[in-house]
């Protein structure tokens, strides 16, 4: 598992374009040294997880934890689309969700919530609470989730926000 799981960073590192720090890429130990080169945050999954959580426990549903794998996709995800300046859940020829979310790692069934524009977590958080699809993607049978906000000078600065949640 841990194997793998450095696997997965390393190729997040590659195709995503980050800019890593020496501990994450040599002792693939744990996942806090993510620092895209394009303002891409990779924080953003605390808070968004109290949201989600207290919305999934007013409903009876079980809290979800923090998962490595799908905060690394959400990362990926928000840099892709802050680089293509689009809000969209495919960018490019061929691109697939279940094939991203195999290859990155993320344990399935997964779902994504996307958004761009909102300043904060908050913000973010709001605007997929008040989508039908939204909700019920964060209302699903899932386990864990990763969210985070990238941003680029080549598309104006606008925030572009991804939720990845997994089972």
């Amino acid at each position: 598992m841990q194997d793998s799981l450095c696997l997965l960073r390393r190729r997040l590192i590659l195709s995503a374009g980050a800019v890593i720090s020496l501990g994450f890429v040599a002792g693939c130990s744990t996942y806090d040294g993510l620092v895209p080169d394009d303002g891409a945050r990779s924080d953003q999954t605390e808070p968004t997880l109290g949201y989600v959580n207290t919305l999934r426990q007013g409903r009876g549903l079980s809290a979800l934890a923090r998962d490595p794998a799908a905060s690394i996709a959400a990362m990926h995800q928000a840099v892709r689309m802050a680089r293509a300046g689009k809000m969209q859940h495919n960018i490019g020829w061929r691109d697939d969700f279940y094939d991203r979310m195999k290859g990155q790692g993320v344990t399935l069934p997964a779902a994504e919530n996307i958004a761009m524009g909102q300043e904060d977590a908050e913000r973010a958080y709001r605007a997929w609470v008040t989508s039908p699809s939204h909700l019920k993607n964060m209302l699903g049978n899932y386990r864990g989730l990763g969210v985070a906000m990238a941003q680029n000078s080549a598309s104006g600065n606008r925030p572009y926000w991804a939720m990845v949640l997994c089972g």
